[in-house]
C-alpha cells in the first residue's frame, strides 16, 4: 500500500480553491460546498456550516467514497465518478476530481439535481486545471521557501547558546 503525500497549498492557492467553491454555491443554491481529499482531509469549504461537524462529514464523504470504489471494482468498473444521495430535506452530491479530490455539495429543494451535476461538472474542470497548476509549480515554491536560505551554520548557531 503506498502512502499518499500530503496536500500542502500556499495562501494564494487555497484563496482560489476557495473562491470556486463559493462560486459553486451561489451558482447551485447549494447550502454547502465541500472540497475534500481522499484522506478525508477538509481543503475548503463554502456555505453555512452551521453547527455542522465539518470534520466527520468530510471524512464519512472520503469513507463512502472509498466504499464505492470497492463495489465498482466488484463489478469491473474502475469507479463511480459520481455519487448521489436523497434525503428527506437534503441531497449530497459527491464527485471525484483527479485521484486526489472529492467535490461535495449538499442542496435542498431550491434547486435541481441537473443544475447541481452541470454545475460541478464545469468546477471540476476548473478545479483540475488549478491543482495541475499547483503541481507544476509545486517544484519551484519548494526551492524558493526560507528552508532554502537556512544553512547548517544558521541550524548550529541556533541551537548553540
Amino acid at each position: 500500500m503506498m502512502l499518499e503525500q500530503q496536500m500542502v497549498l500556499f495562501e494564494e492557492d487555497f484563496e482560489k480553491i476557495q473562491k470556486l467553491c463559493q462560486e459553486l454555491a451561489a451558482e447551485t443554491n447549494a447550502k454547502l460546498v465541500f472540497l475534500v481529499d481522499k484522506n478525508g482531509q477538509l481543503i475548503a469549504t463554502s456555505g453555512d456550516t452551521g453547527t455542522m461537524d465539518t470534520t466527520s462529514l468530510a471524512t464519512l464523504a472520503a469513507g463512502n467514497i472509498a466504499a464505492t470504489s470497492g463495489l465498482a471494482k466488484l463489478i469491473g468498473e474502475k469507479e463511480f465518478s459520481i455519487l448521489f444521495h436523497e434525503g428527506e430535506r437534503d441531497n449530497l452530491h459527491l464527485s471525484t476530481i483527479t485521484e486526489r479530490l472529492i467535490l461535495v455539495v449538499v442542496f435542498d429543494h431550491r434547486t435541481s439535481l441537473g443544475l447541481v451535476r452541470l454545475l460541478v461538472r464545469k468546477s471540476s474542470r476548473k478545479l483540475e486545471e488549478l491543482f495541475a497548476e499547483i503541481n507544476s509549480k509545486k517544484g519551484t515554491r519548494e526551492q524558493n521557501t526560507i528552508f532554502t536560505e537556512i544553512t547548517d551554520e544558521d541550524i548550529d548557531n541556533l541551537f548553540n547558546d
